[in-house]
């Protein structure tokens, strides 16, 4: 008598989580923190990412800690949180990502920059297509002589 059903281990991991509806409290940064936008993906574990510090912005080579590896999925554009090393100025590592939500009270707070396109990728429609309204002059001799 099975009691655990059929399936792996994920099936069994899968009970306990919760979805994506709770919603967790902001998490600000602190000293040697960073807030930064993914810039591209480096591949094992690692990513390129512009940090939005005082004096302008650097870009830093990030390493995502094991604990968000293949749990929080990072894309190009997202906005994460990442400490900074005593050590190295030139690399860091990811210990948050945000959410569009996250990531837009962020910008609402001042805490990152204006500037800065939030990736809205996740997000479902939001804006609508405008590629609809295009009109094309084409008169149908231009046709034929194609």
């Amino acid at each position: 008598m099975n009691k655990k059903g059929k399936g792996g281990k994920n099936r069994r991991r899968g009970k306990n989580e919760s979805g994506d509806g709770m919603k967790r409290e902001l998490i600000l940064r602190d000293e040697m923190q960073e807030y930064a936008q993914v810039t591209k993906m480096l591949g094992n574990g690692r990513i390129e990412a512009f940090c939005f510090s005082d004096d302008g912005g650097k870009t830093r080579q990030c390493h995502i800690r094991g604990k968000m590896r293949k749990k929080v999925w990072i894309n190009v554009g997202d906005i994460v949180l990442i400490s900074l090393r005593d050590f190295q100025d030139d690399k860091a590592d990811v210990i948050l990502k945000y959410s569009v939500e996250e990531a837009r009270k962020l910008k609402q707070n001042k805490e990152i920059p204006d500037a800065i396109r939030i990736n809205e990728a996740n997000v479902g429609a939001d804006e609508p297509d405008t590629d609809e309204d295009v009109d094309f002059d084409i008169d149908s001799d231009d046709i034929d002589d194609i």
